[in-house]
């Protein structure tokens, strides 16, 4: 199977207004959020979610940053080497709505972690997970509360978001995982 592309750029800009919209809606006001952009294609999407908020509330949310790759519980058995990046939160999270921002969830454990990175922060109002393509396959107890877009996938298969920001172009495709040599 070669690559297919389920989302364009015109279909992720479209899909990223709705949830600006939705993450509004659901709490009233922007006044305690803050989005906080998974590393890394989840710092670039709550850029747009943040820049979408304010043109039509006329309101700036503030976005961080967080690398949770010392929470992840997979360290040990990682074949490539643990490289951490800066956390930069913009203030405090205590009485904060954070809004965690990724692009895929999957196993639920990516989101695990940074809701342990974000926790050992202070204590935040709440915990809310957005994510541009939920591909189902969860290990853990983890559901996002806001979705882009549901794709089935088979665990032979990957979803890979690029981003203008990180990759130079716009786009969800499945293509097949590459098969592990050994």
């Amino acid at each position: 199977m070669a690559k297919k592309v389920i989302m364009n750029e015109a279909d992720i800009k479209r899909t990223l207004a709705r949830i600006a919209h939705e993450i509004v809606e659901r709490n009233k006001s922007t006044d305690n959020i803050i989005l906080v952009g998974m590393r890394t294609r989840g710092v670039p999407l709550s850029n747009r979610l943040a820049a979408e908020i304010a043109s039509f509330k006329g309101t700036k949310i503030p976005v961080g940053i967080l690398d949770f790759s010392l929470y992840r519980d997979d360290i040990s058995s990682r074949d490539i080497p643990l490289v951490i990046k800066s956390t930069d939160i913009p203030s405090s999270v205590e009485e904060k709505v954070i809004v965690l921002v990724d692009d895929v969830l999957y196993t639920g454990r990516s989101a695990r972690a940074a809701l342990d990175a974000i926790i050992d922060l202070g204590r935040p109002l709440s915990i809310q997970l957005a994510v541009l393509v939920d591909r189902g396959h969860r290990e853990l107890p983890i559901r996002a509360d806001y979705v882009g877009k549901n794709i089935p996938s088979s665990r032979a298969e990957e979803i890979q978001v690029r981003l203008v920001e990180t990759d130079g172009i716009d786009e969800v495709a499945i293509i097949p995982k590459p098969e592990r040599e050994g």
